[in-house]
C-alpha cells in the first residue's frame, strides 16, 4: 500500500482563536494563548490545529471580514508572535492549517477601497458590480446587493454588506490571492481550509434564481431561492485546480474545502480527471444527520459509496457554525460519537472543547454578537453559542481569561472543564485520549476497509480491517441494552472504561450509549 501522507494519517483540531485562550486579560482569544495550550494539544494526540482567521480585520463578521490578507490583528497578537507560534508547533510536531477567505473581503480592504472610490478604478472589476440588482439572497438573510452612494452601482455581497464579494473571473484577483497563499506557505504553514469554496464563482450573466418548492414560512429568507446562479458554478473546479496547484508547488500541503452541498455534488470538488480539486471537501454529513443507527449507517454508506477512486475520505464531528454535538445528541451519546468519529476511515476533525462535552450556551438578546443572529433575529441562525470560550478550570474566567469573556461562559464549567475531567479517568477527555492513542497504534482504524456496516435496532456495526488484523466497532446509539452476536474477541476499550480486556464469545451485550472497540480472533 502506497505510504500516506500527514495529513491523511491526520486529527485536526479547530481552534477558534478568540474562545481558546486569552493571554492579556482582554477577554479575548489570542496566539500566544493557543502557544500556553500546545502541550494540552500534544497530550490529547491530534497531529494538526486549524486557526479560524486572524487577519487584520473590522471584525464585523470576527475575522471573516479580511481587510489584510497578510497581517496578524492586533487582537490577536503580531507577526512575531505567529512566527514564534508556528515554530513551537514545529518543535512538537504539530502542523498548522490557516483559513483561507477567499470569496470576499472587507469592505474596508485597500482593494474594494480603490474599486468603489470610482467606475474608472483600475480595480473596479475585482468585485461585482451592477447597475440594477437581480434576485439573489445574502446568506445572512435579504438581498446579495448593496447600493454604494459613493459610485452609483450595486455590489454584491453572499454575506453581509460589509463582506463585498471578490470577482474571481477576474486575472488580477486569481493572481493577488493566490499570492496571498504563497506568502503563508513560504512561513511555513502546512495548508489551509478554504472557506466557502463552493460559493466562489457567480453566473456572468447574473440570471435571477428560481423560487424553491420547499420553502416554508418561518424559515430564514436566504432559503426562498434556490442558489443556482450564485453558488456552485461549473467554473469553480477550474479555479480550485488552479488554488491546488499553488500548495503543489511546496511539498506536503493540504488543501481543504469548506463545501456544504449534497453527497453527490461534494465529490466533484475532489476534482476530475482533467482538473485537480481540493485533497480533502470537508464532509459534515455528521454533523447534519438524524442521531440514530440506521441514519448513521445510511450516510455512511452513501458518502463512502460515492467516493471517486483514489480519493480519500474525511468526517467532521462540530465546527463554528453547527450546533455542539453534545447539545444535539445529549451528553449521554457524546462518547458514542466520539468513539464514531475515531474509528472512521480517513481525516478526522475535532472543534474544541468537543473533549470535555462543551454544550451551547444560551445567549441572552443584549449579549449577541453574531451579525447572522442580529441581521433575523428569532430564526436561529446565530453561532454564538457553540462559540463560547474553553474550559480550563473552575476558576471565576474558566482559566479562559482574568477578565470578563467576550462571550459569556457555560453555567457548569465549574463542573466540566479540563482540569476536573483529567482527574476523572472515566470522563470523555481521557476517553478521547485513548481512542487517538489506539488510532494511532493500530493501522486498520487509519487505512483498513470498512466492512460490515450495518444497523440492529439501535446497534451501529461495523469492521475495520488490513490483511492481518480485524476491528469490530459496536456503537449503541439508544439508551437501552442490545445483544449482538459475533465469533470471539478482545475489548480494546469500552466507552465506560469498564470493559477494557474483557473477553467477548458468542453473543456480547451492549448496554445503552456504550461503544465497543474489539479485537477479533483470527
Amino acid at each position: 500500500m502506497q505510504k500516506l501522507t500527514w495529513w491523511q494519517r491526520a486529527i485536526i483540531y479547530e481552534i477558534y482563536p478568540r474562545s481558546f485562550q486569552d493571554s492579556n486579560d482582554d477577554g479575548i482569544g489570542d496566539l500566544n494563548g493557543i502557544l500556553r495550550r500546545l502541550d494540552y494539544l500534544v497530550q490529547l494526540g491530534i497531529d494538526a490545529i486549524w486557526i479560524t482567521p486572524v487577519y487584520p480585520s473590522p471584525m464585523a463578521d470576527f475575522g471573516y471580514d479580511v481587510a489584510d490578507y497578510c497581517g496578524i490583528d492586533p487582537i490577536f497578537g503580531t507577526m512575531w508572535d505567529f512566527d514564534r507560534l508556528l515554530s513551537e508547533c514545529r518543535q512538537r510536531g504539530l502542523k498548522v492549517i490557516l483559513d483561507f477567505v477567499p470569496n470576499h473581503t472587507s469592505d474596508q480592504h485597500p482593494w474594494f477601497l480603490e474599486s468603489r472610490s470610482s467606475r474608472q478604478s483600475a480595480k473596479r472589476d475585482w468585485y461585482l458590480w451592477r447597475d440594477q440588482p437581480n434576485n439573489w439572497l445574502s446568506q445572512f438573510g435579504g438581498s446579495a446587493w448593496e447600493f454604494d452612494q459613493i459610485s452609483g452601482q450595486y455590489y454584491c455581497h453572499s454575506f453581509l454588506k460589509e463582506q463585498p464579494d471578490l470577482n474571481w473571473r477576474n486575472p488580477a484577483v486569481k493572481a493577488a490571492m493566490f499570492n496571498v497563499l504563497r506568502f503563508w506557505l513560504d512561513r511555513g504553514v502546512d495548508g489551509f481550509r478554504v472557506d466557502v469554496m463552493w460559493l466562489m464563482i457567480k453566473d456572468d450573466q447574473f440570471h435571477d434564481n428560481p423560487p424553491s418548492p420547499g420553502y416554508l414560512l418561518g424559515q430564514s429568507s436566504n432559503q426562498r431561492l434556490l442558489s443556482v446562479f450564485n453558488s456552485d458554478r461549473p467554473e469553480v473546479h477550474a479555479v480550485v485546480a488552479e488554488m491546488r496547484a499553488v500548495l503543489d508547488e511546496y511539498n506536503d500541503r493540504v488543501l481543504i474545502g469548506e463545501i456544504y452541498l449534497p453527497v453527490q455534488r461534494l465529490m466533484t470538488y475532489y476534482g476530475s480527471a482533467t482538473l485537480q480539486g481540493a485533497n480533502l471537501p470537508f464532509n459534515f454529513l455528521l454533523l447534519q444527520c438524524a442521531w440514530s443507527a440506521e441514519a448513521v449507517r445510511a450516510i455512511i454508506s452513501e458518502y463512502m459509496a460515492a467516493l471517486p477512486p483514489g480519493a480519500w475520505p474525511n468526517w467532521v464531528l462540530g465546527n463554528h457554525d453547527n450546533a455542539r454535538i453534545a447539545t444535539k445528541i445529549g451528553i449521554r451519546q457524546a462518547s458514542i460519537a466520539a468513539m464514531l468519529l475515531l474509528t472512521l476511515p480517513g481525516t478526522l476533525t475535532m472543534y474544541y472543547g468537543d473533549e470535555i462535552a462543551m454544550t451551547n450556551v444560551a445567549i441572552r438578546p443584549e449579549d449577541v454578537k453574531d451579525p447572522a443572529e442580529k441581521n433575523q433575529p428569532g430564526i436561529g441562525m446565530g453561532r454564538d453559542p457553540e462559540r463560547t470560550p474553553m474550559q480550563w478550570d473552575s476558576s471565576p474566567g474558566a482559566g479562559f481569561t482574568a477578565a470578563i469573556p467576550w462571550l459569556p461562559l457555560a453555567p457548569d464549567f465549574v463542573r466540566d472543564n479540563v482540569v476536573a475531567f483529567l482527574t476523572d479517568h472515566t470522563s470523555l477527555l481521557h476517553l478521547y485520549r485513548k481512542l487517538i492513542a489506539l488510532r494511532r497504534s493500530l493501522s486498520p482504524l487509519v487505512s483498513g476497509e470498512l466492512r460490515g456496516l450495518s444497523a440492529e435496532t439501535s446497534l451501529l456495526r461495523y469492521e475495520r480491517v488490513n490483511s492481518s488484523e480485524r476491528l469490530l466497532v459496536l456503537l449503541n446509539l439508544g439508551f437501552d441494552p442490545v445483544e449482538t452476536r459475533l465469533h470471539g474477541g478482545t475489548v480494546l476499550l469500552s466507552t465506560g472504561s469498564d470493559r477494557d480486556g474483557q473477553r467477548v464469545n458468542d453473543v456480547v451485550t451492549v448496554r445503552g450509549a456504550e461503544g465497543l472497540v474489539i479485537f477479533l480472533d483470527s
